[in-house]
Formats: structure tokens, C-alpha cells, sequence
């Protein structure tokens, strides 16, 4: 018998409203379907995947796709735990086209077995962004506050700032509802700025969600604990406590989550100072490593939020518990970094103060501190006047005679005015409507190509841009038609461009297949291996499902268009992981061809070295092509 995904169909125009059903077979998730649908109408699609409300862990995130105005292609962003929730509407998804005339609220609610109830409800969006908690937080409050009545169990809400009105880079917020109260555990679909579309292209500010209805979900723990022995030898449990241990409590490093293990292993591989580390000997950078983070930043962490188990998962019950918290502040490595080190702040005092106002206004935090980091150095070497930003001090810029705790509280303290600076519109200089790609070349201009060289981004078609993974690898630069997630190869280890180009697109692939089941990718030492078998045995479309993945990757790279390195900072980040490796192990023949091609000529070096990935990565994924488009 055919198996149906449903999609409700809303019109943010007219409230109105439609079902409208997608074989399984055809389509697997709200990847698939949400390229379909962006090229078809430019909506925005979110849902859960197939697994949702399942027994498996992870498999509850809720997923967000279309075309982004800050990446300017197809994006997928994703949000931890809010799946569980949506899949009380007993819906798959929901996929918005059209705008409402003013900032509204979208209310969906479905009780037992009765037609889901849907509402558009306009707000005073100023009036409710500058009240209580401000921002994100009160606008989660206000809605729940006009809604949460109507439910009888606790719903979800995905709320946004006034990064989404202001900028391409608007995040989505939410956080789990308990005990009627919305909680401090905040999650995020933070890459990509769909808080930006779902509120500039259709003036939705907010969307509250929930219901009672009961479906058929996989919850069979004797069968599911049957399929892991025979592949592990282990019961589901162990081996997702087993896969998730880094970002639970890893006893090899005595921490725990991404902040923890991450800052504890990275090393000399630090990126502080807007990549300005990267100049470093090897021994200034473990300097700094130790002193700064080990000795202070980490060990804060590590005293404040893991010594006393400040854990929280983000609305699922999961053995990760991955949500480290300090009282009311979530600490990720990636935000943490880029509003951390990378902005010159290594106290968490500051980082909490300049994180948390980034995360009220509703902003990537990670594109966010990117940017910060590169107005600061631009700031500190006078390039840019602190008049022009509506500052009245330059940062403290350099790890000479640095103090930990009193710099890292100014620098936090002028990032939290630039942020309120480019909240206002007051100031030409930090106009980032068309986002902070467009904004550097305005400034570059009007200053010099200095300022432009100062700032680590990838670039997409002609105003596409990204703030990368916060990993000193050149995998992270890599031109893949997705940037800012993990679809690319991270690793620290050298290989050639081409070969790292294959590496790339096997890990989109295997991402993909994770984000279009709504699969969480800290459980992927199992999915990834576990996930084709699940949809055989439960859907008997294993290789059917492999196919698929294959071919929405390729599909999706087909409109691949990432622009080369602008920014010179961006070859030099390349430039000095090549010289680091060559000293690691120069006897490697590819590593001395690419170590001489950079120290003859830079320029010319990253043209190649950029396209040779671009090749490897096509090579991949052309070859996956087997059926038409969706679309």
C-alpha cells in the first residue's frame, strides 16, 4: 500500500489553506520536498522527517528549507527537539507562500482527530520585540501568551528578532514549553537567515504549534534494540550513549559538548582575532591556547557548566543532553568562538554578555561574529573610524599585554553596540539589508581593499555570502552549493584539493540523508551506517532512499554557482594550513606542490587549488544523476 507525506499548504496572503499529499518513494523529507516546492513557488518548508515521534533518538528535528536570502541559493537549516512537538498535527510539514500585510502570528493547532485550526494574527512587532525579555524571548512570551490556552498539552513556538527585519541573517528561535512556561533551553535554525524570509518575504514574526494527534509512529523498542545487536552488538540505548559521548562528557578530556572537547583538543589550531592567529608561530598560538582558553575560558566552562551537570536536551528526550548551560546563558563552541575568541573575548563573562544580545535580536550567532570580529580589526587598524560605526572606542585588538577579563568585557560591551548599531539603521556604514558580503565591497570603495581582505567568508552567485565553520581547515572554504553547515569535510588533515572536492560531496550526501529524515547529526556514528536499513524495513525502500539521496545532492549542486575567494584573508587561511602541514610532513608529494605553488605566487596558487576542489566535487556528485528533477 502507497505511503503519503502531508504537507499543509498556507498561504500568508489569504490564510488560505490546503492538504496536498507527496508519495513516499517520490519524495522522503522536507529536503526533497522543499527543493521542489522553492523552485515551484519560493516558499518556505518545515517539517519533521519520516522518523519522527519515533523510538530512535535524534530523529526530531525540525527542518527548514528554501531558497535563503543571505546564501541567495537553496538552504537547508535545521532545529533541535522542535519536531516532537510539530508531529502533534499529524502533518509532515507545512510549506508558506504569499505575505500578510502586516507582521502576523501563525497559529496551527489540531485536537485529537479534528481539522487542523490555523490562524493569522497581525502584531505590533516594535511593541512586542521591546518588551519583557525583548527580542526573540518576547516575542516567544507574547505568543504563547495570546495562544497557549488554546492547547492542551504544551505546544512550540519559532520566534524572530529584529536581525530578521533588518538583515539577511535573521535566525528562527525557539525553545522547549514545560509546565506552561517557555523555558531557557533556546534552540536555533540559525544558518541561512530564514527568520529574515519568513518575515520580510512573508511577514510572519512568529508560527505556535502543537496538537493531540495520535499517529502511528515507530515505537517498538524490542525491534529497534533487535536491528542494533545485529549490527553492533549492543541495544539501541548503549550505542547512542556510546555515539554521543563528546557531547554529553568525555572522560579523555574531562568536559563535555562542542565548547568543551572542542577548545580542549584544538591547540595551536586556535582562531582568535579574526583569523589574525593564523600569522602565529606554532608556539604563540599554544601560548595563547593555553593561557587564554585552557587556563581561563575553558576552565570557566568546565567549573561553571559541566562540574555541576547544567545540562539540558533541546526538547527530546536524548541521552546527549548536548544544551550546556550557565544559568540562563547555552553555550555552543561555534557562537562561543566566533563571539569569543575570534572577536577577542575569552572570559565567559563578556561572551555571555555579547552572545546572548546577538541571540535576543534574533541573529546567526556564528555569521554574526564573523562579522563583528572583522569590523573590530578593521577598528583597531584604523581603517574604519569608530564615529562611522556609532562607537566611541576601538577595541582592544591584539594578544600583547592583553587582559583577560577587563578586554574581553570592553570588546563584548562595543560588539553589543554594534549590534544595536546596525539594529537601528541610524548608520550607512553598517547597513546590512543586502547582507555583509555587499556591505564589505560598499566599504572596500569607500576605504580600500584592505577592509574587504579582512573579512572570512564564502561566496554564492553575485550578493550570496557565508561566516564559516568555525575550523582552521580548508574544508570549510570549500565552493559547495550549501556553505555554513557540515557539508563539506572538516577534517585537519592535508589532502589534495580534488581528493578533499570527493570528500566533500560523500559528506553532503550523507548530511542530506540526515537533514531530509530530520535525523540530529550528533547521532550519526549510528544513522549514518543504520538509517538506509530503517526506511528498508519500515518503508521497503532502501535502495530506493539511497537513490533519492544521491540524486536531490546532485540536483542540488547542479545550481551550484559559489564565487571565488574575495577576500585575501581567505587565500592566507589556505596559504598557512598548507605551510603548517609542510613542516608537519614535507616528504608528501601533492603537499610540496601546493607548498611551492603558494610561496611562488598566492594569487594564482588559490585560483587553482579553488577550482581543483570545485572539479572533485562535481566529478562526485554528476555522477550520481539518474532521474529527472523534481521540479
Amino acid at each position: 500500500m502507497d505511503s503519503f507525506i502531508k504537507v499543509l499548504m498556507i498561504d500568508a496572503e489569504t490564510g488560505f489553506y490546503k492538504m496536498q499529499r507527496y508519495l513516499i518513494g517520490k519524495y522522503y523529507g522536507p529536503v526533497d520536498i522543499g527543493f521542489h516546492l522553492s523552485g515551484v513557488h519560493n516558499s518556505l518548508t518545515i517539517g519533521t522527517g519520516l522518523l519522527a515521534g519515533s523510538i530512535l533518538p535524534g530523529s526530531n528535528r525540525l527542518i527548514f528549507s528554501g531558497f535563503s536570502p543571505c546564501w541567495a541559493g537553496f538552504y537547508v537549516s535545521s532545529m533541535g527537539g522542535a519536531g516532537l512537538v510539530f508531529d502533534n498535527l499529524g502533518i509532515s510539514m507545512i510549506s508558506i507562500v504569499g505575505k500578510s500585510a502586516t507582521p502576523s502570528i501563525l497559529y496551527l493547532n489540531r485536537n485529537h482527530g479534528e481539522e487542523i485550526e490555523l490562524e493569522i494574527k497581525p502584531i505590533e512587532i516594535h511593541s512586542v520585540w521591546n518588551s519583557g525579555r525583548k527580542g526573540v524571548y518576547s516575542m516567544m512570551d507574547y505568543t504563547y501568551e495570546k495562544f497557549g490556552e488554546r492547547y492542551e498539552t504544551d505546544p512550540r513556538i519559532l520566534a524572530t528578532g529584529p536581525a530578521s527585519l533588518k538583515t539577511d541573517f535573521g535566525a528562527i528561535c525557539s525553545a522547549p514549553i514545560k509546565n506552561k512556561e517557555v523555558t531557557l533551553v533556546d534552540t536555533w535554525a540559525g544558518r541561512g537567515g530564514f527568520g529574515s524570509k519568513l518575515l520580510q518575504q512573508h511577514g510572519i514574526a512568529s508560527i505556535i504549534y502543537g496538537g493531540t494527534f495520535l499517529d502511528e509512529d515507530f515505537r517498538d523498542r524490542k525491534v529497534a534494540d533487535s536491528w542494533f545487536e545485529d549490527k553492533y552488538n549492543k541495544k539501541l540505548a548503549a550505542k547512542d550513549i556510546e555515539a554521543t559521548t563528546k557531547y554529553r562528557f568525555d572522560e579523555h578530556f574531562e568536559t563535555g559538548g562542542t565548547l568543551g572537547v572542542n577548545y580542549a583538543t584544538v591547540g595551536s589550531n586556535i582562531i582568535a582575532f579574526n583569523y589574525k592567529s593564523i600569522y602565529w608561530s606554532e608556539n604563540d598560538r599554544k601560548e595563547l591556547h593555553q593561557k587564554f582558553v585552557v587556563e581561563h575560558y575553558l576552565k570557566q566552562f568546565n567549573e561553571e557548566t559541566i562540574k555541576p551537570r547544567q545540562q539540558k536536551n533541546c526538547g527530546e528526550p536524548c541521552a546527549a543532553v548536548c544544551k550546556k548551560m550557565n544559568n540562563e546563558f547555552k553555550k555552543d563552541y561555534e557562537p562561543y568562538q566566533t563571539m569569543g575568541p575570534l572577536s577577542g573575548i575569552f572570559d565567559q563573562r563578556a561572551a555571555e554578555l555579547l552572545n546572548h544580545h546577538a541571540d535576543t535580536l534574533g541573529f546567526d550567532a556564528i555569521s554574526v561574529g564573523g562579522v563583528i570580529s572583522w569590523l573590530f580589526e578593521c577598528l583597531s587598524e584604523d581603517l574604519i573610524k569608530p564615529s562611522e560605526l556609532g562607537l566611541k572606542e576601538k577595541p582592544i585588538f591584539s594578544a600583547e599585554n592583553f587582559d583577560i577579563v577587563n578586554d574581553s568585557m570592553k570588546n563584548a560591551q562595543i560588539g553589543v553596540s554594534l549590534l544595536n548599531n546596525i539594529i537601528s539603521g541610524d548608520y550607512e556604514m553598517l547597513d546590512m539589508s543586502d547582507g555583509a558580503r555587499i556591505l564589505a565591497h560598499k566599504l572596500s570603495d569607500a576605504k580600500g581593499k584592505k577592509v574587504l581582505d579582512k573579512f572570512v567568508f564564502t561566496g554564492f552567485r553575485r550578493k550570496g555570502w557565508m561566516v564559516p565553520n568555525q575550523y582552521w581547515t580548508p574544508g570549510v572554504l570549500s565552493p559547495m552549493p550549501m556553505m555554513g553547515k557540515y557539508y563539506m569535510y572538516y577534517g585537519k588533515d592535508f589532502m589534495n584539493p580534488r581528493q578533499l572536492g570527493h570528500e566533500n560531496a560523500n559528506r553532503m550526501v550523507k548530511e542530506l540523508t540526515l537533514d531530509n529524515l530530520g535525523i540530529c547529526r550528533f547521532h550519526r556514528a549510528w544513522a549514518e551506517d543504520m538509517i538506509a536499513d530503517i526506511i528498508g524495513k519500515l518503508y521497503n525502500k532502501k535502495n530506493e532512499f539511497i537513490e533519492s539521496t544521491k540524486n536531490i545532492s546532485s540536483w542540488i549542486n547542479s545550481r551550484n554557482a559559489s564565487s571565488f575567494w574575495e577576500s585575501e584573508r581567505n587565500m592566507d587561511l589556505i596559504h598557512t594550513f598548507i605551510n603548517n602541514k609542510f613542516q608537519e610532513k614535507s616528504d608528501v608529494l601533492e603537499l610540496n606542490y601546493w607548498y611551492e605553488r603558494f610561496n611562488v605566487n598566492k594569487q594564482e596558487a588559490a585560483f587553482e587549488y579553488w577550482y581543483e576542489i570545485h572539479k572533485g566535487i562535481h566529478e562526485s556528485l554528476k555522477d550520481y544523476v539518474t532521474t529527472q528533477p523534481a521540479i
